[in-house]
């Protein structure tokens, strides 16, 4: 039996994030794959607003809500109130999180360079293949193909 594409796409995932909590793990990190993307966007710059995580990370901001918010919990970030406009919360790193940065950069820089050796291996590389199929659903999304191929039957 074929599998569709988002049963691909979660087996792909689960493949990829059971291995890098996997190697977090090794270095005696309590670190959920998810936190990395809210992470180095507040790496980048902060604090941040929500709205601001999800955009420079690339995530949703129902994704980054959830992840602020369990990081919050797990003590790697705080959320105050922004004083420009108090419906906007301020998300920082809190100095927990920046003890875990030399461990966590050997990691990503681990993870970078098993995912550069994954795609030498293929004929296309994976990162390619995802960036261009993001490209194309943000041109076009799928609930329009979904709608326009359900005209075509």
């Amino acid at each position: 039996m074929t599998q569709g594409l988002g049963t691909q796409l979660r087996h792909l995932l689960d493949l990829l994030d059971g291995a890098v909590a996997d190697a977090y793990a090794l270095e005696g990190l309590d670190w959920r794959p998810r936190y990395t993307p809210v992470m180095r966007a507040l790496i980048a710059s902060e604090p941040r607003t929500i709205g601001q995580i999800a955009e420079a990370a690339g995530i949703t901001q129902p994704a980054a809500t959830q992840t602020v918010n369990l990081m919050i919990r797990d003590g790697l970030v705080s959320s105050t109130p922004s004083p420009a406009d108090a419906r906007q919360r301020e998300i920082r790193l809190t100095p927990a999180a920046r003890a875990l940065m030399p461990k966590l950069q050997a990691c990503w820089a681990a993870t970078a360079r098993a995912a550069a050796g994954l795609d030498a291996e293929l004929a296309r590389p994976l990162s390619q293949t995802l960036a261009d199929a993001i490209a194309a659903l943000e041109r076009k999304p799928f609930g329009q193909r979904l709608a326009e191929a359900r005209t075509d039957a």
